[in-house]
């Protein structure tokens, strides 16, 4: 993968090519940002350039053995970590027992979601997680002498998903790496890595792309056969993330769901606390429910309640009258202009803080028929100010 398959994030590039030309290529570096705005890919990127053997000025050659190895994800001191789900009666799995599926979905899509890779290598909707014993074949693969390159270079996809003992023995590695060693973390949720570790690596903030970015690799894209005036508005309505524009394109994605489920709950939640109609505080209960099956897992659960942050804060900003502000679909537009009066300063701010703390009990694994219903309760409650 060279530079030039990574949309925009040229100041990100200059960069990377900057520290290999100055030979200063920090041993543990952090990519951290959003989903969905190319962290993996530069990484990849990043860890070709340095082992091309014949580098130009702003990219790698392409076609030297090195680059050839890299396009496939095949070079011998190109290693990989990455989250993982274990198979139902297996004790144990490290990452390449995956590496072949690993190395298909980023050469196919190298702005694959978190979502997509778990749904890639397992039907079971748990969260994926680094296990702890991948600190042991990180230990083994870094102790071997390099076989081509003048680096080993080591790629954490998601450390956030590392497991406490894999993480604690990787921190032993970052503060004495063996000669030569490059470490790339790619991270969606740093705050989520164990602080030891984000003080040991040299964090690179790795911005949003830019609306321009995203019309010119939509329109790029022959098989979406958009106008110049659609890829606007979905670049506008993608919140700087390539992922986010594909899923706003895509009939039946996981977006049109969130918002389905986002005017299920607002919409029986104004019902029960202004009519107090308790066949919808029956059917509320129910939708809680739903929510919290495993079938749904906890990404898509948070993912939903991300999603209601975003339609809480467009509402908010509809009800403001500032329309030019708002980034909304056609249909979140059409539900918006009669839903967003109910969206007011009274109530704003606690709705926020409710669903994100939603978020948050999700992620630490609280009991989802506890965390959906009490959200329900308190939605009905905010709704009435």
């Amino acid at each position: 993968m060279q530079f030039s398959d990574i949309i925009g994030q040229q100041e990100i590039k200059n960069r990377f090519i900057r520290s290999v030309h100055e030979q200063r290529i920090p041993h543990a570096q952090l990519l951290r940002g959003p989903e969905g705005i190319g962290k993996l890919g530069l990484a990849i990127a990043y860890a070709q350039f340095i082992s091309c053997e014949n580098r130009r000025d702003t990219d790698s050659c392409g076609t030297c053995p090195s680059c050839v190895k890299f396009q496939k994800l095949a070079h011998p001191d190109l290693h990989f970590v990455f989250p993982v789900i274990k198979p139902a009666g297996k004790t144990t799995v490290i990452c390449d027992d995956y590496i072949a599926d690993f190395r298909a979905a980023i050469i196919e899509n190298h702005y694959i979601s978190v979502n997509d890779w778990y749904a890639r290598i397992s039907g079971d909707p748990k969260q994926g997680l680094i296990y702890s014993n991948e600190s042991e074949e990180i230990i083994r693969k870094l102790s071997l002498k390099t076989y081509e390159s003048e680096y080993k270079i080591m790629i954490i996809w998601l450390p956030e998903k590392m497991h406490g003992n894999c993480a604690n023995k990787l921190l032993k590695i970052l503060e004495e790496p063996p000669e030569k060693t490059v470490f790339l973390l790619v991270s969606n949720s740093p705050d989520q890595i164990i602080t030891t570790i984000l003080s040991r690596t040299q964090h690179i903030n790795i911005p949003k792309l830019t609306e321009n970015d995203i019309v010119l690799a939509l329109l790029r894209n022959a098989e979406l056969e958009l106008t110049q005036q659609d890829a606007v508005n979905v670049s506008r309505i993608s919140n700087g993330s390539l992922l986010n524009a594909y899923s706003i394109l895509s009939e039946g994605d996981e977006n049109k769901q969130n918002f389905d489920r986002f005017v299920m709950i607002m919409r029986l939640a104004w019902q029960v606390g202004n009519r107090k109609d308790h066949a919808s505080l029956k059917t509320l209960k129910k939708w809680a429910d739903e929510m919290a099956a495993a079938a749904i897992g906890r990404e898509r659960q948070k993912n939903f309640l991300t999603y209601s942050q975003r339609m809480t804060r467009e509402n908010f900003i509809l009800n403001l009258n500032h329309p030019e502000l708002n980034y909304l679909t056609t249909f979140e537009s059409e539900f918006s202009s009669r839903f967003s009066p109910f969206i007011n300063d009274r109530n704003v701010e606690d709705l926020m803080k409710e669903f994100a703390l939603a978020e948050r009990h999700i992620e630490q694994n609280v009991n989802a028929k506890m965390v959906f219903f009490d959200l329900v309760l308190k939605v009905i409650m905010l709704l009435k100010r």
